[in-house]
């Protein structure tokens, strides 16, 4: 498969040259690097604690006292080349500052893709140093994390975060498919765009769970020139266990409307969430206007048990 081609070396291995998250940002550059590295760890921590591919496709970093594993090429796993290849894209879209939202979902039936287990959310801003800007919920400006440390501390902290999420999340069924959609930025995105390893994919899209599902809130880092936000969906029941709803943005019966067709519907509005569904497009008239260019992978991963 072409991502065997990784050997020329591989866009996440020369990422990760010099400090994992450095103290302070200067350029844009450096910003965009940084971001590179966290989302590739973000989605390394994620297939490696889930338990997706097997430890050959993984190699060692460490950040204080934290063990990262970070995938790498693996000809005996092509799972793990192919999510190699959509992060690749991803980072295509990032460099051209496309990139809005890449959704990781996890699915037990390759027929029944709206029925999902596991939704991971990154949204990405782009800004000017300086300039501020309302990203989260709690309108924090995000200047703060061009200050020296900050951009560090945040990152490790999604890290932990994420860490401890993975740690307690019941369970994937013996059978599971991974895929990864892109959102884009309508106004500077062409509608002839498709980075490597993606094709044209469906805007609208209603996923379900088999139970009530929860918004779980892992953390945001901001650069002064790009800001990343990673949420992530799943069943209430599968993260009972976690102490203090430390990553609950909304009680476990309600979760913030997803909306990777526009700006408009930011998360902790106060509109209500059907149980057992979440509504991933707006659905007027006035709003299939605005409606994001959508990519999806040229294939999908399926995973089974005797591959984990």
């Amino acid at each position: 498969m072409a991502i065997a081609q990784l050997s020329h070396p591989i866009r996440i291995r020369k990422a990760y040259k010099g400090p994992i998250f450095p103290s302070q940002i200067s350029d844009q550059e450096e910003s965009l690097a940084t971001v590179k590295k966290l989302f590739a760890t973000c989605i390394s921590c994620i297939t490696y604690l889930r338990g997706l591919f097997p430890e050959s496709s993984y190699g060692d970093r460490h950040l204080e006292d934290l063990n990262l594993k970070i995938l790498r090429e693996d000809k005996s796993s092509p799972g793990s080349e192919l999510i190699i290849k959509w992060i690749q894209g991803c980072f295509d879209a990032l460099e051209r500052g496309y990139l809005h939202m890449a959704i990781l979902t996890l699915y037990p039936n390759p027929k029944e893709p709206e029925k999902v287990t596991e939704i991971y959310q990154f949204k990405f801003k782009y800004t000017n140093e300086g300039i501020t800007m309302d990203f989260d919920s709690s309108n924090t400006s995000i200047e703060s994390g061009t200050k020296r440390g900050h951009i560090k501390k945040a990152s490790i902290l999604l890290l932990r975060k994420l860490y401890m999420l993975m740690q307690n999340l019941g369970p994937l069924p013996n059978d599971v498919v991974l895929t990864m959609k892109l959102h884009y930025y309508n106004a500077v995105t062409p509608d002839y765009y498709q980075p490597p390893g993606f094709k044209h994919g469906v805007n609208s899209h209603v996923v379900l769970f088999e139970g009530e599902p929860v918004n779980l809130q892992v953390g945001v880092v901001s650069t002064g020139f790009h800001n990343m936000k990673l949420k992530v969906i799943t069943e209430a029941a599968r993260v009972s266990d976690l102490e203090d709803n430390l990553f609950q943005e909304n009680s476990v019966s309600e979760v913030a409307p997803q909306a990777p067709d526009g700006d408009e519907e930011e998360e902790g509005s106060s509109n209500q969430v059907p149980r057992r569904s979440i509504e991933l497009s707006q659905q007027s008239s006035e709003s299939a206007r605005k409606r994001r260019k959508v990519s999806e992978p040229l294939r999908r991963i399926v995973l089974g048990e005797e591959t984990r």
